[in-house]
């Protein structure tokens, strides 16, 4: 059985991990935590997550669920996400970080904290949304420089960051395939007079609406044709059963830190 503590646990993935995990003979949630302003603090965490009674209440004591546990989820904040990626590796406790908009130097420090843990972090945990990203390789690649390339998102109103780490792990992906530096060539948004758009820019465009749970499109603009390469996410659950997934994995890895291509590598290996 793998003990798993859940960070965010009140939030809106938070609450599908819990239930997944929940469901799930192999797993057994044994925290849930969330920050101090939260009225759900103290409450069970399964009534939180509408699946009936735990035995887990929602707390903020994240070091004293760690202690009894194998793996840490988390899909909080940046600012909280980093604390707990701390924790974990001072407990020398796997975890995986479905959180995004991290800063580069965030990650920088996440990269090195992972060399005390099996460290998990995926700016999607799609499966799907995974695969997309090893065929824009080969479509960049296969196009060439002819088509430009723009990239567009969609996700719920209360989504704190933008663009997504998926749209930016996108954007890396092309311009990499380009051999530029995506620094140098994304271009968030436009408005006013821009000018003609460059052969090297990468378009990178956010909407925030309603309730949607979270849509990708990358679009290639070329002499006289378009092509588009979509991915549409119908439920919160599909990121759910992706970080189990990815917890049940990387406890079995040494030290380090790892995505969810290298899951999927080892997977078809």
């Amino acid at each position: 059985m793998i003990r798993v503590v859940v960070t965010g646990a009140t939030g809106r993935m938070g609450r599908r991990v819990l239930a997944l995990a929940q469901a799930d003979p192999a797993l057994s949630v044994v925290g849930a935590i969330t920050h101090a302003a939260q009225p759900a603090l103290g409450r069970d965490a399964g009534e939180v997550a509408g699946i009936g009674s735990l035995g887990v209440l929602v707390t903020q004591d994240c070091a004293a669920a760690l202690a009894q546990a194998d793996v840490l989820i988390d899909f909080s904040v940046a600012e909280a996400a980093l604390a707990y990626v701390r924790l974990a590796a001072a407990c020398q406790k796997a975890i995986v970080i479905g959180t995004t908009g991290f800063s580069a130097a965030q990650q920088e420090d996440i990269r090195n904290l992972s060399q005390h843990m099996p460290c998990f972090m995926a700016p999607n945990m799609s499966v799907g949304v995974n695969v997309m990203f090893h065929v824009l390789r080969q479509l960049v690649t296969a196009l060439g420089p002819r088509y430009d390339v723009e990239i567009l998102e969609a996700h719920h109103r209360t989504k704190v960051d933008a663009p997504s780490g998926t749209a930016l792990r996108m954007a890396a992906i092309v311009a990499e395939a380009q051999g530029h530096a995506m620094e140098e060539v994304a271009v968030y948004g436009r408005q006013g007079l821009i000018g003609q758009r460059s052969d090297a820019e990468i378009g990178i465009q956010v909407i925030r609406a309603g309730e949607i749970v979270g849509e990708h499109t990358v679009l290639f603009g070329g002499p006289g044709e378009r092509l588009e390469l979509i991915h549409r996410s119908q439920s919160r659950d599909t990121f759910a059963s992706g970080a189990l997934r990815a917890a049940q994995w990387v406890l079995q890895q040494p030290c380090g830190l790892y995505d969810m291509e290298d899951l999927l590598r080892h997977a078809s290996a």
